[in-house]
């Protein structure tokens, strides 16, 4: 079993920065990697970015490289999103989630609220 925390989302203007925070306990030498997954109402959850555990590879969608930057910190159990230069269409409910063999895990999701 892994456990997952997240904090950090709230309210920012457009053009902003808000820093996501995971942290992950239990089993977590079984993770494979950890990622940020974003909804929106009436739309299909998506995978913002994640993060391999083994050589700490990153991978973003298109609509945020550059703005985004994910990172782990193996000491802390922690994976973070950095978000710069947000946008209205970044707004929504961001879910850590880590993969392990045979499934994934969820954390209870933060709101993010973009203003314009």
């Amino acid at each position: 079993q892994v456990q997952l925390v997240e904090s950090g989302g709230g309210l920012v203007q457009a053009g902003g920065s808000l820093r996501l925070s995971c942290v992950a306990s239990g089993n977590i030498a079984s993770i494979i990697s950890m990622g940020w997954y974003r909804q929106t109402p009436g739309q299909v959850r998506e995978l913002v970015a994640f993060i391999t555990v083994a050589d700490g590879s990153e991978h973003y969608i298109d609509s945020v490289k550059g703005r985004f930057a994910i990172s782990r910190d193996s000491a802390k159990n922690t994976v973070s999103l950095q978000m710069n230069s947000l946008k209205s269409e970044d707004a929504g409910v961001y879910t850590c989630n880590a993969y392990v063999p045979t499934r994934y895990y969820w954390g209870q999701g933060t709101q993010v609220t973009v203003s314009s």
